[in-house]
C-alpha cells in the first residue's frame, strides 16, 4: 500500500520544467529521492505540497486527492524544507507552543518525550543548535502531532558523518513499526544505502527510476557499482539511462 502517489506532475518554467513525474511512497517505508542539485527535487516536494502551483497532475495520500483532502494531509504530515529560518532568536518551546496551535491531534507528552530523546533543551533559542539539532527539533515537532508521512528537503546536507549517522538511525527506528513513512531528498547517496529500501531517481526534471533499492542495484551488479557510483555514471552519461527505467 502506498501512503503518497505522485501522478504525471507538471511545474513549467522559464529555464526548467517538471515533466510528467510520476512515483509513489510505500507505507511503513523510506524513501529516497535523489538526484544532482537542479535536477528538481525541492521543487516536487514543494508542489507535492501545494507551495507552488502545479500546472498539471495529481497528489494522492492515502488514495485520496489532497486537493479533496487538504486538512487531513497537512495534519498527517510533517516537513522539513532546509533549516530553521525563522523564529531564530526564539526558544524552542515557543516555536512548539506557536506550532501545536495548527494541529489538532498535538501530543505535549510525546512532545516532552522527543525532547529527552533527542537531548533538547526547550529553554535554548534556534540559533544555539547546530545544524543537526536543529533537524531534530524539525522531527521532534512532526512526531509531536503524530505525522504518519515525513517530507524531509536534504535533512543531512552540512552535517559531519557522526551526526549523518545518527539521522539515518533515527529514520530507521521512526518506520520500524510500519506507521510511519519518510520521504526524503538528497545527493548524499552513502545515507541511502544505509537507511532507505525503494530509490526515486529524478534528473533534468524527469524520473529515471522508481522501485526498490536492490531493484536498482541488482540492474548493475555485475559491474560491481556502489550506488553512488551508478549515479555518478548516470549523471555523466556513461550508460544508458533507458537501462534503469
Amino acid at each position: 500500500m502506498n501512503i503518497l502517489e505522485i501522478k504525471g506532475l507538471c511545474k513549467n518554467y522559464n529555464s526548467f520544467c517538471l515533466s510528467n513525474v510520476s512515483f509513489s511512497v510505500p507505507k511503513g517505508e523510506i524513501t529516497g529521492f535523489i538526484g544532482r542539485n537542479g535536477a528538481g527535487k525541492t521543487t516536487t516536494l514543494k508542489a507535492i505540497l501545494g507551495v507552488i502551483h502545479n500546472d498539471g497532475g495529481t497528489v494522492l495520500f492515502n488514495g485520496a486527492d489532497t486537493k479533496e483532502c487538504e486538512t487531513e494531509f497537512k495534519e498527517n504530515i510533517g516537513v522539513v524544507l532546509g533549516g530553521i529560518d525563522f523564529y531564530r532568536k526564539k526558544k524552542l518551546k515557543t516555536v512548539a507552543k506557536v506550532t501545536s496551535k495548527f494541529y489538532s491531534s498535538w501530543d505535549n507528552g510525546k512532545y516532552k518525550y522527543y525532547l529527552d530523546f533527542f537531548g533538547l533543551d526547550e529553554n535554548k533559542r534556534v540559533d544555539e543548535l547546530s545544524a543537526g539539532m536543529r533537524v531534530k527539533f524539525m522531527i521532534a515537532l512532526a512526531l509531536s502531532h503524530n505525522a504518519k508521512l515525513l517530507i524531509l528537503d536534504e535533512p543531512t546536507s552540512g552535517l559531519d558523518p557522526v551526526s549523518r549517522d545518527e539521522l539515518t538511525e533515527l529514520f530507521s527506528a521512526i518506520v520500524k513499526d510500519k506507521e510511519r513513512s519518510i520521504l526524503f531528498s538528497t545527493h548524499i547517496t552513502s545515507d541511502l544505502e544505509k537507511c532507505a529500501r525503494n530509490i526515486v531517481f529524478i534528473k533534468d526534471g524527469k524520473i529515471l527510476f522508481d522501485g526498490t533499492k536492490e531493484d536498482f542495484m541488482n540492474d548493475f551488479k555485475d559491474k560491481g557499482e556502489t550506488l553512488e557510483n551508478i549515479i555518478v555514471a548516470v549523471e555523466r552519461r556513461k550508460i544508458d539511462e533507458s537501462a534503469i527505467i
